[in-house]
């Protein structure tokens, strides 16, 4: 396995990409906040009120020709979301679909990761879809094929600060590792609904993640967004208090974690891009139904978690739930809703037209 790793940029505080989680309880339905022209009938599709689904998705496509084909994968080693790659490697499930995947473990900035598999360094990659879009909507030539599960990030503080809900971020400083992560979007996001403005009403601060609860600790912040498993080992290590996650209120039944292929394998070797993506979707329900096993994979590669710990953490999230084709397409589209009203997109982008355009189903008939 590769290992491609790059220095952190330095965070840009100017830069409008905010991190966002929903309350439980507080949580104003988006349809509700959005302008007519933004609301359920107004142009997008609704995902709301879904139960959660498992892929229709076909999982039994296999690349062609006599010989595996090879491809490259970023993924990162260290992010239990990406537990499906390491099952997928281990089980064979690659090999199954007729494919030699090259695992190259990348800790950049998503930006880099993103210029890597556009340039066709790479030929996919995984990845938080709030991470992503902003990137996206900027250019970058990748197709999302397939999304991997919903949940891992929280917003967590403790007993001393008193925040019991979103609402009472207003005010507070509230730590980050990045001012482009997905978690600052999605606490932005979730902030802008209950009417809080992420930039004027929250005061942010970056800190490397392994020292956010430590920062937490000291008084410098109130409250930290983070993923998993530093987000889950911290919260149990530290007694600290789980505000909201990532599954709760509108976000439910969506995905987070995303799959992108370049643009120009999907163009030019389509059945290659659409055995990457099935092996994906396989994997990822293999995950669902095996949390445990799938945990003793992913920790024979990380130590930061015990695969007690890794199992707990899957079982939280919703593995079972991997979206690809229209139903990742309307995702999308309601991310991107949100992002504009979080003014992390441009006003003049249409949600709809963007999921068209960065989403490919490879898996049509």
């Amino acid at each position: 396995m590769t290992n491609l790793r790059h220095p952190p940029r330095t965070p840009n505080p100017g830069r409008r990409a905010f991190l966002g989680f929903t309350a439980a309880g507080i949580a104003v339905p988006l349809g509700a906040m959005a302008p007519a022209s933004w609301r359920v009938g107004g142009g997008l599709p609704d995902t709301f009120g879904r139960s959660i689904c498992r892929a229709a998705a076909d999982t039994n496509v296999v690349a062609p020709g006599a010989s595996p084909r090879e491809v490259k994968l970023c993924w990162n080693i260290n992010a239990v979301c990406h537990s499906g790659i390491a099952v997928a490697e281990q089980l064979g499930i690659f090999a199954r679909h007729n494919l030699k995947v090259e695992r190259i473990n990348f800790s950049g900035a998503t930006d880099q990761l993103l210029e890597l598999i556009a340039s066709g360094k790479a030929d996919g990659g995984v990845g938080m879809a709030l991470g992503w879009l902003k990137p996206l909507e900027q250019g970058f030539d990748v197709k999302l094929t397939t999304a991997l599960h919903g949940g891992c990030t929280r917003l967590l503080t403790n007993e001393k600060s008193g925040i019991t809900s979103v609402a009472g971020l207003k005010g507070k400083t509230v730590g980050t590792f990045s001012m482009a992560s997905q978690d600052r979007n999605f606490v932005s996001i979730a902030a802008a609904k209950i009417g809080l403005d992420p930039l004027r009403d929250i005061e942010w601060r970056v800190y490397p993640a392994d020292l956010l609860s430590v920062a937490l600790q000291k008084g410098e912040i109130q409250a930290f967004s983070s993923g998993d498993p530093i987000a889950w080992v911290v919260r149990d290590r530290d007694h600290l208090v789980e505000v909201t996650n990532n599954l709760a209120g509108d976000f439910a039944n969506r995905s987070c974690c995303v799959m992108g292929i370049r643009a120009g394998l999907v163009r030019d070797d389509r059945p290659v891009a659409a055995a990457l993506t099935s092996a994906i979707l396989e994997a990822q329900q293999w995950v669902a139904e095996n949390p445990d096993r799938a945990a003793e994979v992913f920790a024979a590669n990380n130590k930061g978690a015990s695969a007690e710990q890794v199992a707990a953490m899957l079982r939280s999230h919703t593995h079972q739930h991997h979206p690809a084709g229209g139903d990742l397409k309307q995702e999308i589209a309601v991310y991107a809703q949100e992002l504009k009203q979080a003014a992390v997109f441009r006003q003049t982008t249409d949600p709809a037209q963007f999921a068209d355009r960065v989403c490919a189903d490879v898996l049509a008939t």
